[in-house]
């Protein structure tokens, strides 16, 4: 194997992985979990929790961002859904109202469901991006998030482009 030789010994002076190191890797990861449940009778989407934020710097702007979401959902009353969507920055990445997970109450009781989000991002950029976790309510009542013992985490992946 070919060793690449900085020539001025300084890692400030990288412009670009060398050639023998392959793209598709992870470069790094950043992570975040909340514990608290969360709830909002907004229709819009808003934040569901400051705690469900992860700040990632790419390091360069062929990059990609893999953001992976796991949390427990709920709506308050047999006609409510729960709707939640990934953010970058103020960017919506799901779909449209529709979000990335939905879920519902049936039969005049609390149901709660585990729920995953994932997108696979392209940023380009070489600033720092925020990825946090949205949620709205379908209909006039309660939507929860990080329900029924259910920890919600976000994770944030930056591969190599």
């Amino acid at each position: 194997m070919a060793l690449t030789k900085i020539n001025n010994n300084t890692l400030s002076a990288v412009t670009a992985l060398p050639s023998a190191i392959a793209t598709g890797k992870v470069l790094q990861v950043v992570t975040a979990t909340d514990t608290t449940e969360r709830s909002t009778t907004s229709n819009s989407f808003v934040t569901a929790s400051n705690s469900l934020t992860v700040n990632i710097t790419p390091a360069s702007t062929s990059n990609k961002i893999y953001v992976v979401v796991s949390a427990g959902m709920h709506g308050s009353t047999t006609t409510a859904n729960a709707v939640a969507t990934i953010y970058r920055d103020s960017t919506d990445l799901g779909s449209g109202t529709s979000g990335f997970a939905v879920t519902y109450a049936e039969g005049g009781a609390d149901i709660g469901s585990p729920v995953s989000m994932t997108v696979l991002d392209s940023p380009s950029s070489t600033s720092q991006v925020t990825y946090q976790v949205y949620i709205r309510a379908g209909s006039s009542a309660n939507a929860f998030i990080n329900t029924f013992s259910e920890k919600g985490t976000i994770t944030a992946f930056e591969i190599a482009g």
